[in-house]
């Protein structure tokens, strides 16, 4: 595990945590094929100094933390396990949005009571809308935020942060309450969120990219893992090209977290390597052309 850490919520985890999207089956819908499997992976993952899980309840819908608590329960002290809410699942496994205050409080409980815990150390507010494929939902932003700064002053949630925002919309959540992170699509192919990485940054808020090995699917991960840019660089390195784009990832600042996520021991473990790997001037040069 890498030796460097940032600020999280109420906790200092490690750079490279674990995302439970994947544990669920195909389209993060339904159990696993292998539950053993995944059980293994989240095992493995703490034994490894894992010491932040990223999950929501409506992966599966009900399936990813069900495993989580599974493994792990009851949790090792220096775990961080961050949930999000505002959306759901429909029959037939399409994603919706459960933004209203109600939802949200919904959503919260339905965690607590999955993941066996009294208390969550961090909850991610997930904006949906038209980049999300859906209308806009026309909840305000300070009536979303209203109900989780309710349930934290309740003493159930430590920390909130937000999740697929502009700047303005990270500026306005600010102005509300503090905000702990900011999760948002962020790859080596897909930079439109550059403008957010940074002012994370300057801010000092954590900046916790989802989809960092591409577009969240077979097609977007293997665009990228095949570019000639970076199978170049994990040579020099002596590393696989996944290793390489976490790597580049980690590279973009201090503040930046990865939580790739797999239902394999072994690609785990090749991802929690990626924090041994330091890419010089001419690696980055490369992968940035």
């Amino acid at each position: 595990m890498p030796d460097d850490t940032f600020p999280l919520g109420p906790r200092t985890v490690h750079r490279i945590g674990f995302g439970a999207m994947r544990l669920p089956g195909p389209g993060v819908w339904g159990p696993p094929a292998d539950r053993d499997g995944a059980l293994a992976v989240l095992r493995r993952a703490v034994e490894l100094g894992v010491d932040h899980i990223d999950t929501a309840q409506y992966y599966g819908p009900d399936v990813a933390n069900e495993l989580i608590h599974a493994a792990l329960h009851p949790y090792p002290d220096d775990l961080l396990i961050a949930t999000k809410v505002g959306g759901r699942r429909g029959p037939n496994s399409e994603w919706l949005p459960a933004v209203t205050p109600d939802e949200l409080r919904a959503g919260v409980h339905d965690n607590l009571r999955s993941l066996g815990l009294e208390r969550l150390g961090l909850v991610n507010l997930r904006l949906v809308g038209p980049a999300d494929g859906m209308p806009d939902p026309g909840v305000p932003l300070p009536d979303m935020l209203g109900a989780l700064i309710e349930l934290r002053d309740q003493g159930l949630i430590d920390a909130i942060g937000i999740s697929a925002v502009t700047v303005d919309q990270l500026h306005e959540a600010r102005a509300l309450t503090e905000i702990a992170c900011v999760q948002n699509h962020f790859s080596l192919v897909d930079r439109s969120g550059a403008d957010v990485l940074e002012a994370c940054r300057e801010l000092r808020i954590a900046f916790v990219p989802f989809f960092p090995l591409g577009g969240g699917d077979i097609v977007g991960t293997r665009e990228l893992l095949e570019r000639e840019a970076v199978r170049t660089v994990a040579a020099r390195h002596d590393a696989t090209p996944a290793q390489v784009a976490l790597a580049w990832m980690l590279a973009q600042g201090p503040h930046v977290l990865a939580i790739p996520g797999t239902s394999s021991v072994a690609h785990l473990e090749e991802n929690l390597a990626a924090g041994q790997i330091e890419l010089n001037a001419e690696d980055l040069s490369t992968l940035e052309a």
